[in-house]
């Protein structure tokens, strides 16, 4: 067969791993060749349309003709230097290993890390592994790379989704939902679908809130993180929708699911549920029900985490906002007034929260309270990008 001959559907990444497999550089076969080495490095990377007289020069200048191009027709043979191309790593031994524990810092320093400050980390991380994406590797290697990448993924969504940067958010998510597909990892996915009902709840989109909790509890493993945390997203928007019947449901479910569970060894850790944060939620889902016993846990929340042995001053000014409006239902206008005054002065709030706030002050003023100018005044003082 003649190399011009060829299909031209030939993938850049074959040329590349032809050149690669023959110990030529891009400059070396630069000058085997009429192309310049910045075309060369173009096709391989698929900037650049792959052509028939493309391949042929490859073949032409690693002087193994076409074969190298075509799988053997032989499937033991095939199969046998498949093996040996998954055998070959550049990857050190200890490179996946780093990378993963740094997705573990990223996603403990999310809750006391402004979220613009850990997107610059995470796109650090995500730069170092997509140079390990683009070495030869095992195939538990790669697994491992695309399980790691997606939860990179799916942290930076969050990010984006706290800085109201949502088609940033989205991609992220579509991205980190793309890899949980392909390695077959179940958690990742069902993180996306609550990532996304979350993002719902802030936009006051309640029905798809819960419909896409209720898909994350479907796929997620059952004693995973993900659909403890898909359950307690559910309660809350039904909370959102007015349904006490289902609401109360889904805080008994959670309630089931925490007895007993063991404190994660980093309880800060973003995609590891803390038992901890279940007041938390029952709190929230509460106060946006408009139970009175919102006041009390919501109180008990804040209790905690001034007690607790990590300074959490994102989930504190959330439990702020919670209390707020379980005042605000309690018909305590005035305190309420200076719960959120402390939430808006800590400087925490990210833009995610920002209709929490707004929904704790129209509710003292709905009261009559003169303070409910006091704290809108801050909050345009202190965030004056709204």
């Amino acid at each position: 067969m003649n190399p011009g001959d060829l299909n031209s559907a030939i993938s850049g990444a074959r040329l590349r791993a032809a050149r690669e497999a023959a110990g030529l550089s891009l400059s070396a076969l630069a000058a085997r060749t009429h192309y310049s080495k910045a075309l060369l490095g173009m096709l391989e990377t698929g900037q650049r349309q792959v052509w028939p007289e493309h391949v042929s020069a490859y073949a032409d200048a690693l002087g193994i003709g076409c074969a190298l191009f075509v799988e053997p027709s032989d499937g033991e043979q095939a199969a046998a230097e498949w093996i040996e191309r998954v055998a070959l790593s550049d990857i050190g031994g200890d490179a996946l290993d780093r990378l993963e524990l740094a997705v573990d810092d990223l996603a403990a320093a999310y809750p006391t890390t402004p979220p613009g400050e850990l997107l610059v980390r995470i796109r650090q991380h995500l730069g170092y592994a997509g140079r390990l994406m683009d070495s030869r590797k095992t195939l538990t290697q790669h697994r491992r790379l695309l399980v790691t990448v997606g939860w990179l993924s799916l942290l930076a969504s969050t990010c984006h989704i706290d800085l109201g940067e949502l088609p940033a958010a989205a991609a992220r998510g579509h991205l980190a939902w793309k890899l949980a597909d392909e390695a077959g990892h179940r958690e990742i996915a069902a993180w996306c679908l609550e990532t996304r009902a979350w993002q719902q709840l802030t936009r006051g989109g309640f029905a798809v809130a819960a419909e896409l909790s209720r898909a994350a509890q479907v796929i997620a493993p059952d004693d995973s993180s993900a659909f403890i945390q898909a359950t307690a997203q559910e309660g809350r928007a039904l909370a959102r929708l007015g349904d006490r019947e289902g609401t109360y449901g889904a805080l008994r479910r959670v309630a089931r699911l925490v007895s007993g569970l063991n404190v994660p060894d980093r309880p800060e850790h973003h995609f590891r549920y803390d038992p901890a944060k279940s007041d938390a939620y029952v709190a929230t889902t509460l106060a946006w029900l408009g139970d009175p016993a919102a006041e009390s846990y919501a109180r008990h929340v804040l209790a905690d985490l001034a007690g607790a042995a990590f300074v959490r001053p994102r989930r504190i000014a959330s439990a702020n906002l919670d209390l707020g409006l379980a005042l605000v239902v309690a018909d305590k206008p005035d305190e309420a007034a200076d719960v959120a005054l402390t939430a808006v002065e800590s400087g925490r709030l990210v833009p995610s929260n920002y209709w929490r706030v707004a929904e704790v002050v129209s509710g003292i003023e709905g009261r009559g309270a003169a303070d409910a100018a006091i704290v809108r005044e801050a909050f345009r003082d202190i965030y004056p990008s709204t």
